[in-house]
């Protein structure tokens, strides 16, 4: 990243506090100025009416750095978030992007989150250099925890946040772009409050030819009148995001197996740490 003039680039330190506040402290900065310098947290790809900026206050430190905390009891949409710093007596436009420094994340391992909302931030280094803040929004929420392989089958256990996972709850292998194209296995408990788990055989979702990849999405139903917030009907997604890693893609990666002839499926994470199984042609051998 380079910065005008050739100044070195502002930097923050981030802390998650026991209390779950994220401390942002900020070297770098442009020192004494006229007026309060902030920094910006916009949300990436929200533009014209939905722009979203969130602007916290920046504090002198008595090392000489500049601190901004944002708050554990405020919601922020769903998505990425950008750290900006706008100076003392410039624009909005003229805010400069923030590089990541230490990150102390070790309050969000084993996070137990509350009885309503998910709320999850997690402040994180981007492949450009630059810092942001990956924000999940959740109600109800399905944690995934263990992932397991026996032959073709797959076996998922987690816990239900939010809702009551009820008798006759399924979960549901949805392709997306192809409402009609389902399968449903049924879910049993695990002997603890909200814990569910289930089977799904792997050869179940290659019904027909296989040509290309194919990303199937996972989805809890946990029974009447516990819907989620998920804008595609019935269920909630099933996904990891109660630790600190905001992007488990290329760390939980597992085995494939063969899902019937030429087929071979791949459990496997989104860029947004969304439970998914992967099918694909076998290669040529």
């Amino acid at each position: 990243m380079t910065t005008t003039a050739g100044r070195r680039a502002p930097r923050a330190d981030c802390t998650v506090t026991p209390d779950g506040r994220i401390t942002f402290d900020l070297s770098g900065h442009g020192g004494e100025r006229t007026g309060a310098p902030e920094l910006l947290l916009r949300l990436r790809g929200a533009k014209g009416p939905d722009a979203r900026t969130v602007r916290l206050p920046l504090g002198p430190l008595d090392d000489g750095r500049l601190r901004a905390v944002l708050p554990a009891d405020t919601e922020y949409a769903e998505g990425r978030w950008d750290v900006h710093l706008r100076e003392a007596d410039a624009d909005d436009d003229g805010a400069v992007a923030v590089e990541p420094g230490i990150r102390d994340l070790r309050r969000l391992v084993g996070l137990a989150p509350g009885t309503g909302r998910v709320a999850v931030r997690i402040p994180y280094p981007t492949l450009d250099g630059r810092l942001a803040v990956r924000c999940w929004l959740r109600a109800p929420h399905a944690e995934a925890g263990a992932v397991t392989l026996d032959g073709a089958a797959m076996t998922v256990r987690g816990r239900l946040h939010g809702a009551r996972s009820m008798d006759g709850a399924q979960v549901e292998a949805r392709q997306p772009g192809d409402a009609g194209n389902v399968v449903r296995v049924p879910v049993t408990g695990g002997g603890e409050e909200g814990a569910f788990a289930f089977t799904l055989p792997l050869d179940r979702l290659a019904d027909g030819p296989v040509t290309a990849q194919q990303l199937w999405t996972l989805w809890l139903l946990p029974g009447p009148g516990e819907a989620g917030e998920d804008g595609e009907g019935e269920g909630v997604r099933i996904s990891r995001i109660l630790d600190d890693i905001w992007d488990r893609k290329k760390i939980h990666v597992y085995p494939g197996r063969g899902a019937g002839a030429g087929v071979r499926a791949t459990p496997c994470y989104s860029t947004d740490n969304d439970l998914c199984v992967r099918l694909e042609p076998e290669p040529a051998t």
